[in-house]
């Protein structure tokens, strides 16, 4: 081959590798801003969704701040308390004309400058001051008066404020883990349980670790036949950290619309949309503490003179704990030893 030709050739070769190149940095350019503009889009639409979701589930408590508090807080800047409580208000309860009642309570307390959750579980059979019924009995009796009636009887119990609450029935939590495509949680034992519409034996579980679909989850959270206050709450806390590091990971996040969903109107909250988004920092935040606190105690039939239904006592000292675990958690001063709440009757 000529000199020339050769030199026309090696010219052609190049400038057909530079074009594949300049295509290559092209496409490469083009899926990086689809995968820009996607979510994006995708985002913009989860936040006209979640707005009006969240419009639909506030509902105001007529408290401008916790009795607790000196000032009213705002979640973009302080260190707040969220009540999750877990309803159990089913059709079954209704027709049966039997009073509606909060299964699982659960105060979390978000500390704004460290980025740290901390969690207690309130045993629902907690004897303490129900300001509401304005006697002593078990706490989960104060859902009768609705969810603000609850979050005084957990301010009372603990002296803790409570800021704001999260009141979701047993549908939500279903729809949220089959939203989520189940979570895995470790089964500590065989179990039989009813179902979400108190069918008893509907739900039979064999121990190890597994994936729970909405009702099997539900199920293992709320069982205590074979342990105890203290397990349930362990479990509960167990199956709350499966469903956040699930709907965390990046192969959920097309799911979102489907988790919006599934809240909907299973949900009520004293919270306005913008005081949910200001949590929007702990969710994505690398370095998240998440500790969980216990609250120790005795629980029986009688273990209450003159009360002879079982109920859950707690510990003086464990109490005092947790309360100023808690309070430090808010940057609150430590209450004296008069402030303490007694659950004697």
């Amino acid at each position: 081959m000529p000199k020339e030709e050769r030199q026309e050739l090696r010219r052609s070769q190049k400038k057909r590798k530079k074009s594949r190149k300049k295509r290559v940095i092209r496409n490469i350019f083009l899926i990086v801003i689809l995968l820009l503009l996607i979510p994006a889009a995708y985002a913009g639409y989860l936040y006209v969704k979640a707005g009006n979701l969240a419009g639909d589930s506030y509902q105001d408590d007529g408290r401008d701040k916790s009795s607790l508090r000196d000032n009213a807080v705002d979640p973009a800047e302080d260190s707040v308390s969220v009540l999750f409580i877990g309803s159990d208000s089913s059709e079954k309860r209704e027709d049966q004309n039997i009073g509606k009642r909060s299964d699982t309570m659960i105060l979390a307390t978000f500390n704004k400058d460290e980025k740290s959750i901390k969690m207690l579980s309130v045993p629902r059979d907690t004897y303490t001051y129900v300001p509401y019924l304005e006697r002593n009995t078990k706490i989960n009796s104060s859902y009768n008066g609705g969810p603000t009636a609850t979050v005084e009887a957990v301010e009372e119990l603990l002296q803790v404020p409570v800021d704001y609450y999260v009141d979701v029935n047993f549908e939500a939590f279903i729809s949220v883990v089959n939203a989520l495509d189940g979570v895995t949680v470790d089964v500590p034992y065989e179990l039989e349980e009813m179902n979400s519409k108190d069918e008893k034996g509907a739900i039979h579980l064999q121990p190890g670790k597994q994936k729970l679909n909405g009702e099997e989850a539900l199920a293992l959270a709320r069982t205590r036949k074979q342990d105890s206050d203290f397990a349930r709450s362990e479990r509960q806390q167990q199956i709350i950290k499966a469903m956040m590091d699930k709907a965390t990971d990046l192969s959920s996040v097309l799911k979102y619309s489907d988790l919006l969903e599934a809240v909907g109107s299973n949900m009520q909250t004293n919270m306005t949309f913008d005081e949910m988004k200001s949590f929007v920092s702990y969710g994505v935040n690398n370095n998240l503490s998440m500790e969980t606190i216990e609250l120790e105690g005795q629980g029986g039939t009688g273990i209450v003179p003159g009360y002879n239904a079982w109920a859950f006592v707690p510990d003086p000292t464990s109490l005092a704990n947790a309360t100023q675990t808690l309070r430090d958690q808010l940057e609150l001063p430590p209450l004296d030893s008069a402030s303490t709440t007694t659950t004697s009757p």
